[in-house]
C-alpha cells in the first residue's frame, strides 16, 4: 500500500502493509495468512509465495520497526478473511529484521523516492493472539471466531486513507499553480503587436487556459475533500450507533472522489509544467516532482479504474432500486433527473449542473439495461459486467463531477453571502470557470444527452474565454491566497520575489559539473577520444 506516504500521518516507525507483489486492489485475493494456533494461543504469519509477499508499504524498507498487518485470517481451519495484526518487523536496539522476516527495499520510482517503499515476507512468524486488532471481530483464545457487525468495517481504515488523498493531491495541485502563475506573470515572450514591449505570457489567452482551470481546481477539490471529510464524520458516527445504512454511500463516495481527484489533479499539473516552457522541466522548478508525486496517487490506495467500477456497482444496485428506496444523499437526484424532461438550455452555472445530473443518471440507465439485457440473452452477469465496464467507469466518473461541481457551487454560494463585493466576484468567476470548462470538456455527453444546441456550446465558449479574461488582474492575489511559504513550494519559477533567472542561475551554479572549469571527463575521455586515429 504505497501510501504511506501515509507516513505522512502517522508514526514513521509504523508502516501498513497491505498490498502485495501479486495483488494490489482485489483485497479478497490476498495470500498472506494468519493462522491461530489455540494450544499457544498465537498467530503463525506465512508468506506460502513470492507473489504474497507485501509491496509497496511506505517506510518498510529500511525504517519500520513496526507494521499494520493485512492477512487472512485462518482459525479451526476455516479462512474468515482480511484482518489487521500489529507485528514488529525489527529490533529496537540493533534495527536488525526480527527471524523469519524477509525485508528490504523495492527500489526507484517514478517519484516519492524520498519514501522507502519496502517489500515484507514471512516465514511462520509467531505473533500473540492480543496482537489482532479486534475492534470489530474478534478470536477467542480457544479460536472461536467472533464477527463483525459489517464485513465492511474493516475497510473503514483505506477510505478515510482515500478522504486524505483528496486534500493531498489538491494541495500539490496548489502549489503547482501557483508555480506557474508567478512564473507567467515574470516571463514575458513576443509581441502582441509590432513596436510593442514583450508581453506577460500570461496575458496570453492559451496560457490562461493551461493555468487558470487548475486554479479553480484547487477550489473545486478542496470543497469536495470537505464534503468526504464532513460525509465520513457523519456517517462514522451512524456506524459507531449500529446504523450501517449509508456505509455503501461513503465507500462510493470516497472511491470516486479518490479517483477523480487524483486524476484531474494529475493532469493540471502537467499542463502547469507544460505553460512554464523548459524552465518547467528543470527539477529546481518543482513541478517535475510536484507532478511525480501526484501522479503516484492515481494508482495507490486502489487504482482508479477499479474506484469507479466500484463506485459505479452501487450506482447500478441504486437505480435498480430507484423507484423503490429512499435514496441516500448523494444519489438523490438519480429519481429527480429520471422525471427531469428535456428544457430549453439556457448558460447558467445552474443549468450545466442540472445537464449533469442528467447525462449522469442516463448513463447509468444505459449501463443497466445493457447489462440486463445481456443477462437476459444467457450471458452470465460477470461476463456482463465486464462487456460493460467501460460505459460503467464512464457512469461512475459523470456522478463524481455532479458531486464536486454541486457541492462547489454549493460552497461558494454560501461563502460569497459573508464576503466582500469585491471577492464575491473573483470567487463566482473561479466557479464559472470550472463549471464551463467541464461542460466544453464534456460537449459529446451534453450534445447526446441533453437539449443543448450548437449554438448554445458556442455561447459557451465565448463565456469560457470571457471569464479567463475577468480573471487575469487577480490571477497572482488568487494564487497568493494559497499562501505557501516559499520554503514550501521550493521553486525556483514560483517564489515569491519574482527572481525567476536569477534563482535558475544559482541552482545552475550549485551543479557539481560546474565545480571545475574544465570536469576531468574531458582529461579521461574527451582528449584521447580527439586525439585518436578514427
Amino acid at each position: 500500500m504505497m501510501s504511506n506516504r501515509l507516513n505522512g500521518y502517522r508514526d514513521p516507525g509504523t508502516a501498513t502493509s497491505l498490498t502485495e507483489l501479486g495483488h494490489g486492489t482485489f483485497v479478497r485475493g490476498l495470500e498472506t495468512t494468519a493462522t491461530y494456533d489455540p494450544s499457544t494461543k498465537e498467530f503463525d504469519l506465512h508468506s506460502p509465495s513470492l507473489t504474497s509477499y507485501k509491496w509497496w508499504p511506505g517506510g518498510l524498507g529500511h525504517t519500520a520497526n513496526y507494521c499494520i498487518l493485512i492477512a487472512q485470517l485462518y482459525t479451526k481451519g476455516k479462512c474468515h478473511g482480511i484482518h489487521p495484526f500489529i507485528v514488529q518487523l525489527r529490533d529496537e536496539e540493533t534495527h536488525v529484521p526480527l527471524p523469519g522476516i524477509k525485508i528490504g527495499d523495492i527500489g526507484a520510482k517514478l517519484g516519492l523516492n524520498e519514501v522507502n517503499n519496502g517489500f515484507l515476507g514471512f516465514d511462520h512468524v509467531r505473533i500473540p493472539r492480543d496482537q489482532m486488532l479486534m475492534k470489530h471481530a474478534q478470536v477467542l483464545e480457544d479460536g472461536t471466531y467472533i464477527k463483525s457487525l459489517n464485513s465492511k468495517l474493516n475497510y473503514g481504515p483505506m477510505v478515510f486513507t482515500r478522504v486524505v488523498i483528496v486534500f493531498d493531491v489538491a494541495n500539490y495541485l496548489c502549489k503547482a499553480a501557483t508555480i506557474a502563475t508567478r512564473y507567467s506573470a515574470v516571463r514575458r515572450q513576443s509581441q502582441k503587436k509590432p513596436g510593442e514591449q514583450e508581453c506577460q505570457i500570461l496575458d496570453y489567452l492559451t496560457q490562461q487556459h493551461k493555468i487558470f482551470p487548475a486554479i479553480a481546481t484547487c477550489h473545486a477539490l478542496r470543497i469536495a475533500g470537505k464534503k468526504l471529510w464532513d460525509t465520513f464524520n457523519t456517517i462514522n458516527e451512524q456506524l459507531i450507533g449500529g446504523n450501517l445504512e449509508r456505509l455503501p454511500e461513503l465507500h462510493a463516495l470516497a472511491c470516486c472522489l479518490k479517483a477523480v481527484s487524483t486524476s484531474d489533479a494529475a493532469q493540471c499539473v502537467e499542463r502547469c509544467r507544460l505553460a512554464c516552457g523548459g524552465h518547467g522541466y528543470m527539477l529546481s522548478s518543482n513541478l517535475p516532482l510536484t507532478y511525480g508525486l501526484v501522479t503516484a496517487a492515481c494508482t495507490y490506495e486502489g487504482e482508479n479504474t477499479v474506484m469507479l467500477l466500484q463506485t459505479a456497482r452501487f450506482l447500478a444496485k441504486t437505480w435498480q432500486q430507484v423507484d423503490s428506496i429512499k435514496l441516500t444523499p448523494t444519489v438523490e437526484y438519480l429519481k429527480y433527473s429520471a422525471n427531469e424532461g428535456c428544457r430549453k438550455w439556457e448558460n447558467s452555472v445552474e443549468q450545466i449542473i442540472e445537464a449533469f445530473k442528467i447525462i449522469s443518471m442516463k448513463k447509468i440507465q444505459s449501463c443497466v439495461k445493457d447489462m440486463e439485457n445481456r443477462v437476459s440473452s444467457g450471458t452470465s452477469f460477470e461476463d456482463a459486467w465486464n462487456m460493460s465496464s467501460v460505459q460503467l467507469v464512464s457512469a461512475a466518473e459523470a456522478h463524481c463531477r455532479v458531486i464536486i461541481l454541486s457541492t462547489f457551487n454549493e460552497e461558494i454560494k454560501e461563502k460569497s453571502k459573508n464576503a466582500s463585493p469585491e471577492l464575491a466576484v473573483v470567487l463566482n468567476q473561479l466557479l464559472e470557470l470550472y463549471t464551463v470548462y467541464w461542460a466544453l470538456e464534456k460537449s459529446g455527453d451534453l450534445m447526446q444527452y441533453t437539449c443543448i444546441s450548437k449554438e448554445d456550446l458556442e455561447g459557451l465558449r465565448w463565456w469560457y474565454e470571457d471569464i479567463l479574461i475577468q480573471l487575469r488582474p487577480n490571477a497572482v492575489g488568487v494564487v497568493d491566497a494559497f499562501d505557501i511559504r516559499d520554503d514550501f513550494l521550493h521553486s525556483t519559477l514560483g517564489a515569491y520575489d519574482g527572481r525567476v533567472y536569477e534563482r535558475l542561475m544559482e541552482e545552475a551554479l550549485k551543479c557539481p559539473l560546474n565545480a571545475d572549469v574544465v570536469n576531468v571527463s574531458f582529461h579521461k575521455y574527451l582528449k584521447p577520444f580527439l586525439r585518436g586515429k578514427l
